[in-house]
């Protein structure tokens, strides 16, 4: 699961650094955003809880070079922590940390209106917190880390100029997911961003 996580981190820089470059600025259309949200889960049971509820905040970036055809990436992590009530170490606070890296289609629906169509991989990490734990750098949270993909929609809204509001849902499907009831969750939630270079 290491490798497949190093992918993803190193395609996010990737586009990362097309969107922040200004030619790519120049020739096609760029954007970023910052949500808001929360994650809807099957419920808790045997196999572990839920996660279910929690403000999820985030960054999101695109660039669409080819009319309606882009890449992006985006990060969403839990703002607060929860609790994992471990029948063996007791309570342990944690937090769930979303990154993927995504193909988008984004066709417009009428003047100042496009819908956002998105699918992609990732990983899922899971930030564990206790005194003792930590990584090998000064921290205090260990990770579990799981590869996902991931299936998203939006509607992007442009109320004056370069500005959107974009209501959006995604749905993760996380490998191997032990820690939790599910590997599925779905993020329900709103961005706010500009675009560069004209929508």
């Amino acid at each position: 699961m290491k490798r497949e996580f190093r992918f993803a981190i190193v395609l996010s820089f990737a586009c990362a650094a097309l969107a922040l470059c200004p030619t790519a600025a120049q020739a096609q259309k760029v954007d970023l955003a910052f949500g808001v949200s929360t994650v809807e889960a099957p419920a808790a049971n045997s196999n572990g809880p839920s996660l279910t509820g929690g403000t999820y905040t985030g960054f999101s970036g695109d660039v669409l070079p080819w009319h309606n055809f882009g890449i992006g990436a985006e990060i969403y992590w839990r703002t607060t922590q929860s609790v994992y009530q471990s029948v063996i170490y007791g309570p342990i606070p944690y937090r769930p940390l979303f990154l993927d890296v995504n193909g988008i289609y984004a066709p417009k629906l009428a003047s100042h209106t496009y819908l956002e169509l998105s699918a992609g991989i990732g990983a899922m990490d899971t930030r564990q917190y206790c005194s003792v734990c930590g990584n090998g750098y000064n921290t205090n949270y260990t990770s579990d880390k799981h590869f996902m993909g991931d299936f998203g929609a939006g509607l992007k809204i442009y109320p004056k100029g370069g500005f959107f509001i974009r209501p959006e849902a995604k749905l993760y499907v996380v490998a191997n997911n032990q820690l939790f009831s599910s590997s599925y969750s779905t993020r329900f939630g709103a961005s706010i961003g500009y675009t560069f270079g004209g929508h």
